[in-house]
């Protein structure tokens, strides 16, 4: 029997989860990335894996399912990953009912516990303790330094699986079974298309007729800590509680809005909530805000990164504030509630996308159960 085969467009973590839902079920799979190396969303993040943002239900199983693979991955392929949790401090009695009320919906499916002030600053010396009232604590959360893991992850694949790269090789044109960069082409039984807001060249019209944005975001990275000191868990401020969907089981969570919408009108405006995570080497990636727009501009705007540092001393204290770098990153998102993209364009070719901020925390879960639901 003809080993079946699978050209996957792109090297970022969509790519990747697709590739190894292929390749465990004996695909002969093929990569095309346009760069030398994944330099897009995927590397430009947190390094977050983050089921706690998700609504109880299939996407927190996904993302749990997702941290599964993720585990495995870094487990096998000796890739640093840190299961630390988060921390979700409260400073004010509204914050502090909003997760009362997300623990007593969620404690029966998630490992969740609302902290007093004193069971917070031991699980992280980098709270800020200054009317502190608590703290959402939840075990489930993963840090991996994904500028780093990505390529690690392509590396595991093309050693356990045999799936084969070709770096700096853009593809720009699809006829199945065929794709073709420039007076190259290279064939397979199915094309799976996961670049990111790069589909839009391959699929324009496609582009132009779906509810889609491109979000940028701007992050910061801080030096590493001095003494080999750790924060523990990645930290979050409040905003973040009205930033994921996992929250809106809180019922208060709405009036909770109503005073940020008041008090971090321009805040709300930029898309700004403040986390941070701590990689293997001690640094401090903190950020971030949301601009939608299908152009954006390239400059990134420095009072944007003066309001995130500023919110985040409201809750955090580290102990060096050095910035060493600041970026920002790019990623489709699906505007009319959909969670992600998957479309056949033709038979034969099918693109995933528009994951959002969620690529790292869904795409090995989606694109298992989306490979797996085929065989059905």
């Amino acid at each position: 029997m003809k080993q079946p085969s699978a050209i996957v467009i792109g090297a970022g973590i969509v790519g990747l989860a697709t590739a190894r839902a292929l390749a465990i079920r004996g695909y002969k799979v093929t990569i095309f990335e346009r760069n030398e190396r994944a330099v897009g969303a995927s590397i430009r993040n947190f390094g977050m894996i983050w089921p706690i943002g998700q609504a109880t239900g299939p996407l927190f199983e996904r993302a749990m399912l997702s941290r599964s693979i993720w585990k495995e991955i870094c487990t096998e392929a000796n890739i640093w990953h840190d299961e630390v949790g988060s921390l979700h401090m409260a400073y004010h009695d509204d914050e502090l009912q909003v997760i009362q009320e997300y623990v007593d919906v969620n404690h029966l499916h998630r490992n969740c516990s609302l902290l007093t002030p004193e069971q917070t600053l031991a699980k992280s010396p980098a709270v800020n303790p200054d009317g502190l009232k608590g703290a959402l604590f939840s075990s489930e959360e993963m840090i991996v330094e994904s500028r780093v893991a990505v390529g690690q992850v392509a590396k595991y694949l093309a050693d356990k699986y045999d799936v084969e790269f070709h770096w700096n090789t853009a593809i720009s044109q699809i006829q199945h079974p065929k794709v073709i960069s420039g007076s190259r082409s290279w064939e397979a039984d199915e094309i799976f298309v996961c670049s990111g807001a790069d589909f839009e060249t391959l699929y324009p019209e496609l582009f132009l007729s779906l509810e889609i944005s491109k979000c940028k975001l701007q992050m910061m990275r801080l030096v590493s800590q001095p003494g080999d000191w750790r924060i523990g868990p990645a930290l979050c401020g409040g905003l973040s509680m009205i930033h994921y969907p996992g929250f809106q089981a809180a019922a208060s969570l709405p009036a909770l809005r109503k005073r940020y919408e008041e008090q971090y009108a321009t805040h709300l405006k930029w898309g700004i909530h403040v986390m941070a995570s701590q990689n293997g080497s001690g640094e401090l990636t903190i950020g971030d805000s949301h601009e939608y727009g299908l152009v954006h501009d390239p400059f990134d705007k420095e009072f944007i990164n003066t309001m995130i540092t500023a919110y985040l001393h409201t809750f955090a204290n580290f102990k060096d504030w050095k910035l060493m770098q600041s970026w920002h990153g790019i990623y489709p998102k699906m505007m009319n509630g959909e969670t992600e993209l998957i479309r056949d364009i033709e038979p034969g070719v099918t693109v995933i996308n528009g994951v959002g901020g969620n690529g790292m925390t869904l795409s090995f879960g989606l694109c298992e159960q989306y490979i797996a639901s085929r065989e059905k």
